[in-house]
C-alpha cells in the first residue's frame, strides 16, 4: 500500500508483508451495503509502506500578517495552524520522519485520505440512505501513525492533513498552549478512544477519553463539541491496543493488531461453526421442520429475503423456531412463545459474519437483542457491556454487526430443539 489514493488500489503491498493491524467499522457485518470498493470499505488493513511517509514536528512560527502565513505555507511542508486572533497565528511545521508511516481517516474522498468513512446509521433499516442526513464525521477526522520497526506501535491523533498538507484550527476552535510551550487543540466533534484491558482473552472496558491534535489524552468534555477541554489524563497514551475503539462521532472503529488478528477466528472458522450447527438439525417445535442458517455473509442493510428454513427466535425466552404466525397478537409485533407462553419480539436469526469483533472462537449460542445477530456467549456479553458514544453526551451498547442499540439485557441464550428421530 505505497500510495493508496485511487479507489482501485490494492491494500496489500507487493514485497513487504508487515501488517500493523486493521481498522474495522462496527455495524456492517463484513461489508458495506453497496460492497467494499477502493478506499470506501468496512475494514482497512494497514501495512508497512514501501517508503515511509510519516511526519514529525520541527519548526514553530508565530505569524502576525497574512503575508507571513503565505510564505510559510508555500514551502510545501505539512503544518498545523493555530489561529489565536485575527492578527496572530502559530504554525507548527512538520518534517519527514523515516521511522513512521501515516494513515489518514475521514469522510473526504480527497487523495490524502486512505480510509473513507461515512456515518453508520444504527437500527439496520433496509434501504436507509445515511447520506440524506448531514454528516457529523470530519472530512479529515484523524490520523494513525505506525512505527515501522518492532513492536510496530500505532498511535492515533485527532485531525488529518488536507490536500494542502495543513491542519487548520480556527479562531473558535478549542486550543491552548501547554506548559512546555507547544500548542495543541481539539477537533469540533472530537475523536474519542477507549482502550480495553485484557482484550480479547479477558476483556475489561476502559474509560472513554478524547485525543488531541498532537496525540495527548484528555478526559471527555461536558458535551461532545463543548468549548472547554477535559482534564489531562496523566500517564495515559494514544497508542492503540488490540481491541481499542475509536469513535469519530458518526462511526465507531475497532482496532485489531496484526498479532491479535492471527489469534482471532476467521470467516472459514465461522463457516465451520455454521455447518456444525446446521448438521445438528435443529427443529421448529411447531412446524417440525429442520432449520438452517443461510450460508452467505449478510450485510445488515442489504435487501435479502429471509430463507424458508431460517431460524427465528422469541427474544424474551430464547426459544428458536421456524417462521410461523402462531401466537400473533394484534397490538404489535410481539408474539407468545408456544413452548413457555412468554410474550416478546419474534425475529429472524443471522450469524455475525465480521470475525474481528469476536473475542473468542466459541459456538454461536447467543443472540443480540433486539436485532437477532448471533455470536458466541463471550462475544455477546462483551459488546452488551460496552457502551459506545451516542449523540452529544450519551453512551449506549450496540450490536457490533448492525449498530442497533441493545436492550437490557442486550443478549439472550438461544434454545434449540433437537430432531425427534
Amino acid at each position: 500500500m505505497n500510495s493508496p489514493k485511487k479507489d482501485g488500489d490494492d491494500d496489500v503491498p507487493v514485497k513487504d508483508p508487515v501488517k500493523y493491524g486493521e481498522l474495522v467499522i462496527l455495524g456492517y457485518n463484513g461489508s458495506l451495503p453497496t460492497g467494499d470498493r477502493g478506499r470506501r470499505k468496512s475494514r482497512f488493513a494497514l501495512y508497512r509502506r514501501a517508503k515511509a511517509n510519516g511526519v514529525k514536528p520541527s519548526a514553530v512560527h508565530i505569524l502576525n500578517t497574512p503575508q507571513d502565513s503565505k510564505a510559510v505555507h508555500s514551502r510545501g511542508q505539512h503544518s498545523i495552524s493555530f489561529t489565536l486572533s485575527r492578527n496572530q497565528t502559530v504554525v507548527v511545521e512538520y518534517c519527514h520522519d523515516n521511522n513512521t508511516d501515516m494513515f489518514q481517516i475521514g469522510r473526504s474522498t480527497e487523495s490524502p485520505i486512505d480510509f473513507v468513512v461515512t456515518d453508520t446509521s444504527g437500527g439496520g433499516k433496509e434501504g436507509e440512505d445515511p447520506s440524506i442526513a448531514p454528516s457529523t464525521i470530519s472530512r479529515f477526522a484523524c490520523r494513525v501513525v505506525c512505527e515501522r520497526n518492532p513492536p510496530y506501535t500505532a498511535r492515533i491523533y485527532a485531525a488529518g492533513f488536507d490536500s494542502s498538507k495543513n491542519i487548520f484550527l480556527g479562531e473558535k476552535a478549542t486550543k491552548w498552549k501547554n506548559p512546555d510551550g507547544h500548542m495543541d487543540g481539539l477537533t469540533t466533534n472530537g475523536v474519542l478512544v477507549m482502550h480495553p484491558e485484557g482484550f480479547p482473552e479477558d476483556p475489561k472496558q476502559g474509560l472513554w477519553r478524547e485525543i488531541s491534535v498532537c496525540g495527548d489524552v484528555y478526559a471527555l468534555r461536558e458535551t461532545r463539541s463543548g468549548p472547554s477541554r477535559g482534564k489531562l489524563a496523566e500517564g495515559e497514551s494514544s497508542a492503540l491496543r488490540d481491541g481499542s475503539l475509536v469513535d469519530l462521532c458518526g462511526a465507531t472503529l475497532l482496532w485489531r493488531t496484526g498479532e491479535g488478528l492471527m489469534r482471532a477466528p476467521t470467516l472459514r472458522h465461522l463457516e465451520a461453526l455454521r455447518q456444525e450447527l446446521n448438521a445438528s438439525r435443529p427443529q421448529c417445535p411447531v412446524g417440525l421442520s429442520t432449520l438452517a442458517f443461510p450460508s452467505l455473509p449478510r450485510s445488515h442493510r442489504c435487501v435479502v429475503k429471509v430463507c424458508e428454513r431460517q431460524p427465528w427466535v422469541y427474544l424474551a425466552c430464547g426459544h428458536v423456531h421456524g417462521r410461523h404466525d402462531w401466537g400473533q397478537r394484534s397490538e404489535g409485533e410481539e408474539l407468545e412463545c408456544p413452548l413457555c407462553r412468554t410474550v416478546g419480539p419474534y425475529v429472524p436469526l443471522w450469524l455475525g459474519c465480521e470475525p474481528a469483533v469476536y473475542v473468542d472462537a466459541g459456538a454461536p449460542t447467543h443472540g443480540f437483542v433486539p436485532c437477532g445477530h448471533v455470536s458466541s456467549e463471550r462475544t455477546a456479553r462483551y459488546w452488551a457491556e460496552t457502551p459506545l458514544p451516542h449523540g452529544t453526551h450519551a453512551f449506549r451498547p450496540i450490536c457490533p454487526f448492525c449498530s442497533t442499540a441493545l436492550s437490557t439485557p442486550g443478549w439472550t441464550r438461544l434454545i434449540f430443539q433437537g430432531p425427534i428421530d
